[in-house]
C-alpha cells in the first residue's frame, strides 16, 4: 500500500504539534504579578508608563497631558489599583469594556489599544476580566459594598 506524502506530512505535523502541546496562555490564575503587568507594559505603556503623571497630577492638568498623549500612570500595582478599585473605581473597566456591557454597544476608549486585531484586543479584555474579577462600569459613588468586594485584582 502506498502512502502520498500529504499524508505523511500532516501525521509529522499533527505529532510535532501534539508534542509541543498548545501555545502558551494566561495562567490558571491571573495576577497583577504574572500576567497584568507584562500586558500592561506591552498595551498601555507608552501613554501610562513612568513618565506619566500620577492620578492625582493627571486630575490638576487633564488637557495639558492628554495634549501630550499621557494617561495616568498604571506602571505599579498601586497605581493601576486606582482605576480597578480606588478613587477612580471602575475607570479601567469602563475604559478597556468592548461595548457588552453598554447599552449602546459601544467600546470604551481605550479598547482599540488591547491588541491589532479583534482577536488579540478579545483575548487580552478577557484577561483583565478574569484577574479584576467582578468586572463593573459603575463609578465609585454607584457602585455597592458587594460589588466592590467581588473586584478581586490579585497582586500575586
Amino acid at each position: 500500500m502506498k502512502i502520498g506524502w500529504g499524508v505523511v506530512v500532516s501525521s509529522v505535523l499533527a505529532l510535532a504539534l501534539a508534542a509541543c502541546g498548545s501555545p502558551p496562555g494566561p495562567p490558571e490564575r491571573v495576577s497583577y504579578q504574572n500576567t497584568i503587568r507584562g500586558l500592561v507594559e506591552k498595551r498601555c505603556a507608552k501613554c501610562h508608563g513612568p513618565k506619566s503623571p500620577t492620578m492625582a497630577e493627571f486630575d490638576k492638568d487633564k488637557e495639558g497631558f492628554k495634549a501630550k498623549d499621557l494617561g495616568p500612570r498604571y506602571d505599579t500595582y498601586e497605581n493601576l489599583l486606582v482605576v480597578v478599585n480606588g478613587d477612580d473605581t471602575g475607570a479601567l473597566m469602563r475604559r478597556l469594556d468592548d461595548g457588552a456591557n453598554t447599552k449602546d454597544g459601544k467600546p470604551g476608549n481605550m479598547n482599540e489599544h488591547l491588541g491589532e486585531t479583534p482577536a488579540e484586543r478579545a483575548a487580552n479584555l478577557a484577561i483583565f476580566k478574569r484577574w479584576v474579577g467582578g468586572w463593573t462600569l459603575k463609578r465609585k459613588a454607584e457602585i455597592t459594598e458587594a460589588e466592590r468586594k467581588a473586584i478581586l485584582a490579585p497582586r500575586d
